[in-house]
């Protein structure tokens, strides 16, 4: 099996896909953190490719950035100052060539993820 990697931001506050939030890849190697991409989720709240396709990945450790207070900002939800939540890291590890999906559900006072399929 070939390994790739997704997600998908539902909104759960909402009860909708989170559309137009910007999420950020960046592969994570010791101290060192190298930018790979940037998307943005679509209708559906996922992108519109892989994150990382077949023909990028690698095993190891990486971070998708969310850039929830913007998506919250947009969505008109009200703001505090600061924001509760504005950008949620989450790093993990891929060992294996195979399917990970990395999904975020989100509202303005929390967040919680999971390896999906």
């Amino acid at each position: 099996m070939t390994g790739y990697l997704t997600t998908h931001v539902l909104d759960t506050a909402r009860g909708c896909p989170a559309q137009g939030l910007k999420i950020e890849l960046f592969r994570i190697d010791g101290e060192t953190r190298t930018h790979l991409k940037t998307l943005t989720t679509n209708d559906d709240g996922r992108t519109d490719e892989q994150i990382l396709p077949a023909t990028e990945f690698a095993t190891g450790d990486y971070e998708l950035v969310f850039h929830a207070g913007a998506y919250l900002d947009a969505t008109g939800t009200p703001p505090e100052t600061p924001r509760f939540l504005s950008v949620i890291p989450i790093r993990f590890g891929m060992s294996e060539a195979s399917h990970y999906h990395v999904p975020l559900l989100l509202s303005p006072f929390g967040y919680s993820t999971y390896r999906g399929s």
